[in-house]
Formats: C-alpha cells, sequence, structure tokens
C-alpha cells in the first residue's frame, strides 16, 4: 500500500515535469527521485513512469560525475524520433498475431496452439517466435499491458438458472424467523461443514510461530485411515447467538444431521426454551438435510415424536447455500479460528470448534459423534405415507410442518 503511494505521487510529477524536460533531463531526474528513496527506488520510479531500469541506472551514474565534468562532457542526446523502432512498428503483424494467441475463442479452436496449455508470457513468446514474429517473455509482457491485458483470477458471480421464486422463498423464510424470534420460539439454522481429513495436513491462513519455524505438515493430502476424517454438522440459533457442532466419524446421511439436533436440543435447546412448542429449521435445499431427501423427513418425524415439538422446515432454494445463517454466522468464526493450525485429532477439531468466540457474543459448544449411520437405508412410499407431514400453501416442496404423532395437526 506504501508502494503503490510512492508510485502514484512521482507519477504525478513526471506528468507535469515530462513536457519541459528533454532525454537527459528525464532520466537524471528520475535517477535523482530514484537516489532519494534509496533502496528499491529505481523499481519504483521505473513503475511510475515507465523508464527502464537500465535508463534511470545511466542517469545515476550521471549525477554521480563531478558538477564540472557533468557540465562539459558531451552527453549524447538522441534527436526527435532517433533510437531503435518498437517491435510493434517493426513487426506490423506481432500485435495481432498475440491478441490471436489469447482471444477467448481460441479456447474452442481446436487448430490453436495454445487451446490446452497455460498461456504464461514464456509460452506465448515461443509459439509467436514459432510463427516468425521473434520476442522476448518479457516484451510479450509489455506489449499485453499496453494492450490492457493484466493477469486476473477467476471470479465467482454466476450462480446459473435461479427458479423464478427465488426471492419470493427468502422472504418467506424471513417472515417465519422473524415471527418465531418476536415470541422468542426457537429458530435454528442448520448445515453440514466441509469434511475435514484428520491429521498433521496443511490448514490454509497463518498463525504466530517464531521466526523459522513453521509448523511441519504432510506434502500429500492423502486420507489417514487410523485417524479418518470429522463430519462438522453445525446448529446455530439464531435467537441466542449460540452454536453447536456435532463432529461425526463416519457418514453425513440424513439420520446423522437429525441427530445433531437432537443432541443440540439435548445439551441446550431445552435450556433455553422449556416452554417450546414448536422449532423452526432452516436448512439448504440438497444434502443430508435436502428438501427431496426421504430419510430426512422419516428422521424429523421420529424427532418430533420423542420431543413433543412441532418442526416447521424451510429450505432455502437450490444453489442459494451461501444465504444460509449457519455459513457466516457460525462456520466462517470457526474457519478463523484453525487457521494455520493442523487438525491433528478428533478432539483437537472439537476443543478448536468450542473455543470459538466472536465481539459480538457468540458462544460454541462442540461433541464428538463416534456413531455409525448406514448410507444404504431406503424409504417406501408406505413409511412416507405415514407421516404426519402438512404442506404449506407456498411451495411446500420447500416449506413443511411435521407434527408429533399423537398430536393434533
Amino acid at each position: 500500500m506504501q508502494d503503490a503511494k510512492v508510485i502514484a505521487r512521482i507519477r504525478r510529477k513526471f506528468r507535469a515535469l515530462q513536457p519541459e524536460m528533454d532525454e537527459r533531463m528525464r532520466r537524471q531526474w528520475a535517477a535523482s527521485e530514484a537516489r532519494e528513496l534509496g533502496w528499491g527506488g529505481v523499481s519504483l520510479v521505473a513503475a511510475a513512469t515507465g523508464m527502464s531500469r537500465p535508463t534511470i541506472t545511466v542517469g545515476r551514474r550521471e549525477l554521480e560525475l563531478p558538477p564540472k565534468q557533468r557540465a562539459t562532457e558531451a552527453i549524447r542526446i538522441r534527436r526527435p524520433g532517433g533510437g531503435r523502432r518498437p517491435l510493434s512498428q517493426a513487426d506490423p503483424g506481432l500485435l495481432s498475431a498475440l491478441e490471436s494467441l489469447i482471444e477467448p475463442t481460441t479456447r474452442g479452436d481446436p487448430e490453436s496452439p495454445l487451446r490446452w496449455t497455460c498461456k504464461s508470457t514464456r509460452r506465448l513468446a515461443d509459439e509467436l517466435t514459432r510463427q516468425d514474429h521473434p520476442v522476448s517473455p518479457g516484451t510479450v509482457a509489455a506489449l499485453l499491458h499496453e494492450a490492457g491485458y493484466s493477469l486476473q483470477a477467476n471470479r465467482k458471480t454466476r450462480e446459473g438458472g435461479s427458479h423464478p421464486d427465488r426471492n419470493a422463498q427468502f422472504e418467506h423464510i424471513n417472515a417465519n424467523v422473524l415471527r418465531f424470534l418476536r415470541r422468542g420460539e426457537p429458530a435454528i439454522s442448520v448445515d453440514t461443514k466441509k469434511k475435514e481429513l484428520v491429521g498433521d495436513f496443511k490448514n490454509g491462513g497463518r498463525e504466530w510461530r517464531p521466526q523459522g519455524d513453521p509448523e511441519k505438515v504432510r506434502v500429500h493430502d492423502f486420507l489417514i485411515k487410523t485417524l479418518g476424517k470429522a463430519i462438522p454438522y453445525g446448529v446455530y440459533d439464531m435467537l441466542n447467538n449460540q452454536g453447536w457442532v456435532n463432529v461425526g466419524i463416519d457418514h453425513d446421511t440424513a439420520q446423522f444431521a437429525v441427530h445433531s439436533i437432537r443432541r443440540w436440543w439435548s445439551q441446550m435447546g431445552h435450556r433455553r426454551f422449556p416452554r417450546a412448542s414448536k422449532l423452526l429449521i432452516t436448512a439448504d435445499g440438497g444434502g443430508s438435510n435436502g428438501s427431496r431427501c426421504r430419510l430426512w423427513k422419516v428422521a424429523l418425524q421420529e424427532l418430533a415424536d420423542e420431543l413433543g415439538l412441532k418442526l416447521l422446515i424451510c429450505h432455502f432454494p437450490p444453489g442459494t447455500s451461501k444465504w444460509n445463517k449457519i455459513e457466516h454466522r457460525l462456520f466462517s468464526f470457526i474457519t478463523q479460528n484453525w487457521r494455520g493450525r493442523p487438525l491433528t485429532s478428533h478432539q483437537a477439531i472439537v476443543n478448536l470448534i468450542a473455543s470459538t468466540t466472536t465481539t459480538t457474543g457468540l458462544t460454541v459448544k462442540a461433541a464428538l459423534d463416534t456413531n455409525h449411520y448406514d448410507t444404504q437405508i431406503k424409504v417406501s412410499d408406505e413409511q412416507l405415507a405415514r407421516l404426519r407431514l402438512k404442506r404449506h400453501e407456498f411451495h411446500g416442496e420447500w416449506n413443511y410442518t411435521i407434527s408429533p404423532r399423537g398430536t393434533e395437526v
């Protein structure tokens, strides 16, 4: 950031003085600025003015001459228009050949020589040379910058096709959540966090350690069978800003998801809401708690029967999981808390999750779930028909209520 400010300042000065200076004055002025900046000054001045480093270096040597010698020694100044012609002028076909190589349409051109390769300046220079346009990688980079190109990463902006009632479903979810929160009734956001390999694997981020002593981790991320993996399933209490994470070791199934909710109610929920008769659950549209998952609904019916609670479920539309509250109210802070820390054991994962806090008062509890969950369970039409499930008028496939058996719907 400091270098950017310096470059901007020098660029403003250079643009103001450039019309009044000849070639020798320009290089000597640039050399003077570089000398004032100290180490790295030549690079900064070159970036600000567009002058080459060798030119600025020549200017520094001239400034080091004694004043009399500098005044009397004939230092050549090229006449206007002198010097070697740019390659783009000496080789008129160079720019068009370069642009044809980097044009996005070449990705679908089976004849394009760079269709399946990384378009680095070295590869571009090699291909241009092969096409009788000899050029260096550095010149390719300069030509690309002059043509308005820059190195850019992919950006996630396309969400794919969205459902026409997507916003209406958001409003429906929001209205239900607000209604529950106003009444002091439990409303939770649930989801499965990214599965994690257990062991001395690299974990993104950095933490403070003695200089030159980074944590040693494995080069390759292959599953260690004796340690396995961790499957964190989270429950976020939107009223009390509290989180519960059930860390599984087996499979992310609907039964695992519902058991995570059951453990949250047992460990935290029933103490916070001792008089509750309803529970609102907001969940993604896919995965173990997906709107089309039959086993999810069967497991919820068992939970409703066990707890005596009427469960109101609202699913987010397809492709909108990032709007789920738990993603940015709980999971993001867990990721920040364990950044740069290898997840060496299940207990370490539980401890790191449980120690997650925020300045806004978030508290989190976590526990290990050592149960094994069958991935081959099939739910028949008859089982589904026995559920006390009532679909809502608005998108009943996304919004429905499951009532305990033995009570009125």
